[in-house]
């Protein structure tokens, strides 16, 4: 973390292009600033600083920063607009006889290029500035140095001929970049591709997560990726199997499927009679937690084992059981206020598409969903490690 010693050699150092100064915490002005830091363009392999509070000139502007506001610069990480999600820190606030100054500490990705608001901006010297064709190009480039998520990684064998290039072109570019950008375009559909993860231009072939989101047939190069859903008649999984349904196929129209069979085949609702007399509707289990908790599973589930995401239903209870255990930075001392992400390209993916709200906040929020509406704290299964299991109990008042 920056200390007030590390601050003020900052606040000296003029020259620097891994410094930027502002006294605005608006969103569209910290987002390319973060987007552009993050990128590295020049290649530091260093952390970059947004000072808070801080003039161009480089003279402390007299402001005090508010609760509010430190939570609108923590919302840059977690809002979804800068992608993929950047690595950031935020300092205490450093008071000054002049005023009082944060700093925003933002490490060099490893997924590069970054983009805020479907755009990719970088840092030439002093100014930063949205990057050209042939500077995204060298991000590019670089990513395939870096270390890879398993969906970042090449899948060999593949071509570019097993994506559906009119899902990717009609239904999801236009998500992902900006029209501007879209508009000067100047790039092959593997180029096209690549810039947001897609396809590896070393290898020639698409990604894991091109395979997953976009692929004609994904099961042929990733076998376990699929939900298998089973409602049983009973309590216990010996009882007699009421139902079964696999979900398969690419993210980009799959996850449709998906949600709708949750909204109309899972959720169930009927009157009741209240104290007052008066009806009100009940359901069995809250559609967005159930959603939240299923995509979850998606988003971080372990790609490279053959065993699908199981949905089972029970008469009392749902069991989401997927593929994975606790990642990175998450414990289980500090889940679920922690995150980490198996699968980069996947959570952005399912970002863009509008499966996911904000990250590091689904969970918190199923679960406030679940107790408000009878359902109880879920319970989470963190003691498998090789798996994940939660468990949704049935409406008490069901």
């Amino acid at each position: 973390m920056v200390t007030k010693e590390k601050l003020i050699e900052l606040l000296a150092d003029m020259e620097s292009n891994l410094v930027e100064r502002t006294i605005s915490v608006r969103e569209d002005k910290l987002g390319p600033a973060v987007c552009a830091l993050a990128n590295d363009f020049p290649n530091h392999k260093s952390p970059g600083y947004i000072l808070l509070g801080v003039n161009d000139a480089g003279k402390i502007a007299g402001l005090k920063w508010t609760d509010d506001d430190l939570q609108k610069v923590g919302a840059v990480k977690t809002n979804g607009n800068v992608l993929p999600q950047p690595s950031l820190t935020l300092s205490p606030v450093f008071t000054f006889p002049e005023g009082e100054v944060v700093v925003i500490e933002v490490k060099p990705s490893l997924y590069p290029p970054v983009r805020y608001d479907g755009r990719c901006w970088i840092r030439i010297g002093p100014r930063k500035a949205k990057a050209t064709v042939d500077e995204e190009r060298i991000l590019i480039e670089r990513r395939a140095s870096y270390a890879k998520t398993f969906d970042l990684a090449p899948a060999f064998g593949s071509k570019i001929e097993d994506l559906s290039m009119e899902y990717f072109l009609l239904t999801y570019l236009p998500l992902a970049i900006d029209e501007e950008t879209l508009k000067q375009n100047g790039r092959s559909a593997a180029e096209q591709l690549a810039a947001l993860r897609f396809f590896d231009l070393r290898e020639n072939c698409p990604t894991n997560a091109g395979i997953l989101v976009f692929g004609v047939n994904p099961l042929f190069y990733l076998p376990g990726a699929y939900i298998q859903y089973i409602k049983f008649e009973g309590s216990e999984m010996v009882t007699d199997v009421e139902y079964e349904k696999q979900f398969s196929g690419a993210y980009v129209t799959g996850l449709r499927a998906v949600d709708d069979f949750i909204k109309y085949n899972i959720i169930k609702e009927r009157p009741v009679r209240g104290h007052t007399f008066q009806e009100e509707i009940i359901r069995n289990y809250p559609y967005w937690s159930l959603r939240e908790l299923i995509m979850n599973a998606v988003m971080h589930r372990n790609y490279e084992s053959n065993s699908p995401i199981y949905i089972y239903e029970f008469r009392d209870r749902i069991e989401i059981v997927n593929p994975g255990g606790l990642y990175g930075d998450v414990n289980p001392g500090n889940f679920p206020n922690a995150s980490d992400y198996r699968n980069v390209v996947i959570a952005e993916a399912m970002k863009k598409l509008g499966y996911v709200n904000r990250f590091n906040y689904g969970i918190k929020r199923a679960i406030n969903e679940l107790v408000k509406s009878g359902n109880g704290e879920p319970e989470f299964d963190i003691s498998l490690v090789t798996k994940f299991k939660v468990t949704i109990r049935i409406n008490s008042h069901w």
